[in-house]
């Protein structure tokens, strides 16, 4: 890129990773559940607090983050904390679902987790997208965690031992979730990010003013 000239795409591409950000990948040679993949990163993590991000969530806010809205939260109550959103009922064995104490605030206690309930065992309609804030204390019953059914570790039946333990919290956040893990919300997902695009906005929002018109199929 340097060669051809290509000053401004060399900078983004340098620019994608910060110089104070190292990067370590772990293999989970098996699919053995999230709880088995979180797991496998004991050794590089340590004795420190952690979070976890789920790719197949994408969520998009005007304010912060949700992980710096998590972050922001943590700093007060030194604990774990879950990302939650409210769901439909009938979507609650996609989920892992909580219920919580009532709270005037942004974050709620958590007084149980269940791992993808049926609609009408479901605790609440609060269910767990992704974002994690979890202390080192969750490897402690991991290590413990038997097997589902499906030869998976499942995080949420660790948490649900962590909560017996120490406090686990609720965070409702400001923004928008998109499930990228199935085809329509990766889709929607697509959109949402390229009419916030800088550069294609303008002219992608143009097009889809006018693509039923523009549009032929053979």
């Amino acid at each position: 890129m340097e060669a051809a000239g290509k000053q401004e795409l060399l900078e983004i591409t340098r620019n994608i990773l910060p110089k104070h950000v190292t990067c370590t990948y772990i293999r989970q040679a098996d699919p053995r559940g999230l709880g088995d993949a979180v797991l496998r990163s004991k050794n590089l993590i340590g004795n420190e607090p952690f979070a976890v991000l789920l790719a197949d969530n994408l969520i998009m806010s005007k304010v912060d983050s949700c992980l710096a809205q998590m972050v922001h939260e943590f700093n007060t109550v030194q604990t774990s904390i879950l990302a939650v959103e409210k769901i439909a009922r009938e979507d609650s064995k996609k989920y892992g679902v909580v219920s919580i104490e009532k709270s005037e605030t942004k974050i709620s206690r958590l007084s149980a987790i269940v791992e993808k309930p049926e609609p009408m065992a479901a605790p609440s309609n609060l269910g767990v997208v992704g974002r994690y804030i979890l202390t080192p204390k969750i490897f402690e019953f991991l290590e413990k965690t038997q097997q589902d059914s499906g030869n998976e570790i499942q995080l949420t039946d660790a948490i649900s031992d962590l909560l017996k333990e120490e406090p686990v919290y609720a965070c409702e956040f400001t923004g928008r979730r998109y499930d990228c893990g199935s085809k329509l919300g990766y889709l929607k997902a697509t959109i949402a990010c390229a009419l916030e695009h800088d550069e294609l906005k303008s002219s992608f929002k143009a097009y889809l003013k006018h693509f039923n018109e523009e549009a032929v199929y053979e």
